[in-house]
């Protein structure tokens, strides 16, 4: 802009001097040549009536001649040259056709422009019929009209760059007087530029446009704000990557999941084989969807092509989702896990129900032996019973609406009813039993809450030593109740203690029918503490007994 205001106030300051300039040139040229055709007639006029009066025609024109600066030429009135103080008259040749003779002779003065054919140079003639007849001529050539040019010649060029530099000078001026207030027009505040009033029509839409860009921008603004709200509350990762595989944006779950950064590359997140087979196939335009493990969890990767195409040529950006499956990928685990173990721990008491069922149906047993294989039946019938209890009772602790029965129940109280209820197992495994704390109450389900406390202090008398002791629990710590069940047992060993929880994990194999148990009593005690909200913390020690604490929040 700048560049062209400059060049068009300097090119009309050419114009304007080239033009003055041009004109001038033509004025002094007209006037010239009038003070050159008025100069010629006065002196023939002079001259003429000099003649007219005087004696000796030879010694006057010879001294006008020397103090004339124009060419003086004396005709007979049939054309014939008598004088000329430029050239010799004998050869000359006769003027009678010269139209400036012609009109002299015929009103009495005449005049002419044209190229001498004497001299060579464009002339003026002026022709004057003196009262004898002759005709006086006097001429002057226009080469002398110009010579004041090629004088100041040089002036006028110095003159002329000077005008020129003034002009650029001047436009530059003007330039900046113009464009320096609009380089500085406050375009937030349209409205408080005061420089152009011109520029008010401007000013008024740009504000418009202004207004309506701000608002663009507020709702830009909040979309952005509200989708980047919603991404970073979402659990799942979601990461946008660019056709060129670099990080375009990624929520809070997937910087802490990949700790990755806008603009680095898909590479830098993560190098798992399946990951990276998967990016590259979506950067391709095929979705893929793979497990990924990472930091101990598990996560359902399902990446998707967005955009280009394959016939165009353009690149396909990917949207990336990365779901934490952990808990689905553990419980489907424990389901099959459940689902051998229950096979095998229902199978083994009905084979051997049936065996001897079978043996007695047969009449194969001796008749000393029914008794005893009648009560191996029961045995077996009553463990079989006693695992479908515990099934159910897992079953009915899986169930999502059961928090709808908590009341307040005396956790102090129930120790002392299971304490009751154990104590002729204890007294047979020469296990003493003590309960010792505060009447203290939480909100739960008090049958499962029994089964829970049953459950820990059934396995502390059954892990016990003939002789030793368990303790009951239940007192305040830190503004939460703690129920804590210790034994003087044979305890755990480290490897073991991460496991016990587990349905039908058991720490010796070899001597499960000896205890008793049907390997889901931890299992009851884990989903029970959880369903009440609950935290379990287990210490153990091998030959020195094992401690469980419930801390209800």
């Amino acid at each position: 802009m700048r560049k062209r205001i400059f060049a068009s106030i300097f090119f009309t300051s050419f114009i304007a001097v080239l033009l003055s300039s041009s004109f001038f040139v033509a004025l002094f040229r007209a006037e010239s040549s009038r003070a050159l055709k008025t100069e010629l007639s006065a002196e023939a006029a002079y001259i003429g009536r000099a003649l007219d009066f005087s004696v000796s025609f030879d010694s006057y024109v010879s001294s006008i001649s020397k103090n004339s600066r124009n060419r003086i030429t004396l005709l007979s009135p049939d054309g014939t040259v008598i004088y000329d103080n430029h050239a010799s008259p004998g050869g000359m040749d006769n003027h009678l056709s010269r139209p400036e003779i012609q009109s002299a002779i015929k009103n009495g003065f005449g005049e002419s422009t044209r190229v001498s054919a004497t001299l060579g140079d464009k002339e003026y003639y002026y022709a004057l019929r003196l009262e004898n007849g002759n005709i006086l001529r006097v001429s002057a050539t226009y080469k002398s009209l110009f010579s004041i040019f090629e004088k100041s010649l040089g002036w006028l060029i110095l003159i002329f760059i000077f005008t020129l530099g003034i002009s650029a000078f001047a436009a530059r001026f003007l330039t900046d007087s113009i464009v320096s207030p609009i380089n500085k027009l406050d375009l937030d505040s349209p409205f408080m530029n005061k420089e152009y009033e011109e520029l008010s029509p401007l000013l008024l839409r740009m504000d418009k446009q202004n207004r309506r860009i701000n608002k663009q921008l507020e709702e830009l603004n909040a979309k952005q704000h509200e989708l980047e709200h919603i991404t970073n509350g979402m659990s799942e990762a979601m990461v946008i990557l660019g056709s060129n595989g670099s990080v375009l944006s990624a929520n809070r779950s997937a910087r802490e999941l990949f700790d990755c950064c806008e603009g680095a590359s898909y590479l830098k997140l993560c190098r798992d084989i399946d990951y990276i087979r998967a990016v590259e196939k979506a950067l391709g335009g095929s979705s893929e969807n793979v497990i990924l493990k990472r930091s101990g969890r598990v996560y359902q990767l399902s990446v998707s092509p967005v955009g280009g195409s394959s016939e165009s040529g353009d690149g396909y950006a990917a949207v990336l989702f990365a779901t934490d499956v952990t808990e689905k990928e553990e419980s489907e685990k424990m389901r099959r896990e459940f689902s051998a173990n229950v096979s095998h721990e229902l199978k083994t008491p009905l084979t051997s129900i049936m065996g001897y069922a079978e043996i007695i149906k047969n009449g194969i047993a001796k008749p000393g032996d029914i008794p005893r294989f009648s009560s191996l039946i029961h045995s077996e019938a009553s463990r079989l019973l006693h695992l479908i209890e515990d099934i159910i009772k897992l079953s009915r602790l899986d169930e999502k609406d059961i928090t709808k029965e908590f009341a307040p129940v005396n956790l102090l109280a129930l120790a002392e009813i299971v304490k009751t209820e154990l104590a002729l197992k204890a007294k047979e495994k020469k296990v003493s039993v003590e309960v010792y704390g505060e009447s203290l109450s939480v909100s739960g389900i008090r049958s499962t809450l029994h089964e829970m406390v049953f459950n820990l202090c059934d396995n502390a008398i059954a892990y016990n030593n003939p002789g030793g002791s368990v303790k009951i629990g239940v007192f305040p710590e830190s503004g939460k109740t703690v129920l804590s069940v210790s034994d003087s047992g044979v305890g755990i060993a480290p490897e073991h203690q991460e496991r016990i929880f587990e349905r039908f994990y058991r720490v010796d194999k070899s001597h499960s029918k000896d205890t008793g148990g049907t390997g889901l009593g931890l299992s009851i005690v884990k989903h029970a503490a959880k369903l009440h909200g609950a935290d379990i913390q287990l210490e153990s020690a091998v030959g020195k007994g094992t401690t469980i604490r419930v801390v209800f929040n």
